[in-house]
């Protein structure tokens, strides 16, 4: 039987008729912006297309897309897109959450749906702030914030979500931010196409409540010192000229150099697919904040089994082996029963 190809559609096709309610100049804005342009380009069809968010200023985003969407219960997002996921593989399911919906109250269902690789395409936007309630420290708040729940400053060390996310097992691990559109674009093109859960952080700034707290790094005017691209098979290094670069010392630890100062071929080649997670630990490691030097792109991105494949493995084989179950009797049936 012949595929019959998706209909082309275009950005307003994607984009709802609700009016959108985020403060002006959020960073949201330009995330929604990348996602309505980017799925007309991956020829998906807004019919099997969902997104699933949690309470947050991040989760207003299933109400300004065209598509399937759901708001569900704060920091509980991915436990209902597993659910849904695996139930309906033919879906693109994807999840919208922020710092401190998916990393307080949700942290034990976002590390689940990542060490059980369900295939899920979660978007954590990262202000590092509680917006929608107005201005409180949130898990990835630096030290010492002074917010209306922290007026003395935090005591709290903050996560590093991509270190979470590695730490979780998960097989596709990126960071991206929200002043690059072709980034984010490429970043969220790589995380759809993961066979498994891909988690993307995305550098989004609340102008009201933490303005300002990725310009050192994201700003125009600081990218090319800032930023560390990382591209696979490629050595990594940064810089107007590319004058400086990434190594790593017999025990694994990376620091940044001038390639001047230590030649070429010491430069660290930056590989997305190797199995063991240290390397992308190790780079998710390498700035302390979005204050120093700090990496963007693919950190890894493995190919392991999806927790719903599995689950339809598991359910055929024990049909072929004891025979199609029996719902109806099961449920009208006595207060225990036997197992074999």
């Amino acid at each position: 039987m012949t595929e019959v190809a998706s209909p082309a559609t275009s950005r307003k096709d994607w984009a709802s008729d609700q009016d959108v309610r985020w403060c002006p100049g959020c960073g949201d804005y330009s995330i929604l912006a990348a996602m309505q342009f980017l799925l007309p380009e991956l020829g998906v069809t807004r019919e099997k297309t969902v997104f699933i968010s949690g309470i947050g200023c991040a989760a207003r985003f299933p109400y300004y897309m065209n598509t399937y969407g759901m708001h569900s219960i704060h920091g509980r997002a991915p436990a209902v897109a597993t659910g849904l996921a695996v139930t309906r593989p033919d879906l693109d399911v994807w999840v919208v959450t922020g710092d401190g919906d998916a990393l307080s109250i949700g942290g034990n269902h976002l590390v689940h749906a990542l060490r059980r690789n369900v295939r899920l395409r979660i978007l954590l936007f990262n202000n590092q702030i509680y917006g929608l309630t107005k201005g409180q420290y949130s898990p990835t708040s630096e030290v010492g914030k002074v917010t209306k729940s922290t007026p003395f400053g935090s005591l709290d060390t903050p996560f590093n979500p991509l270190s979470l996310a590695i730490g979780a097992e998960a097989s596709f691990v990126a960071r991206t931010h929200d002043m690059d559109r072709r980034h984010m674009m490429e970043t969220f093109r790589r995380a759809h196409e993961h066979k498994g859960a891909s988690f993307v952080e995305v550098y989004q700034n609340c102008n009201v409540f933490n303005d300002g707290a990725f310009e050192h790094v994201t700003g125009k005017a600081h990218r090319d010192e800032m930023l560390i691209p990382l591209e696979q098979g490629k050595q990594i290094r940064f810089g107007a000229d590319s004058e400086k670069g990434v190594v790593s010392d017999a025990q694994g630890r990376l620091s940044i150099v001038n390639v001047a100062d230590v030649g070429e071929d010491a430069l660290l080649v930056h590989d997305e697919h190797r199995e063991n997670p240290g390397l992308a630990f190790a780079l998710s490691r390498l700035s302390r904040g979005p204050f120093e030097p700090t990496p963007i792109g693919v950190f890894r991105a493995v190919e392991r089994p999806d927790y719903g494949s599995q689950m339809d493995t598991q359910l055929l084989d024990a049909q072929a082996r004891k025979g199609p179950g029996d719902l109806a009797a099961l449920l009208l049936s006595g207060t225990t029963w036997t197992v074999t």
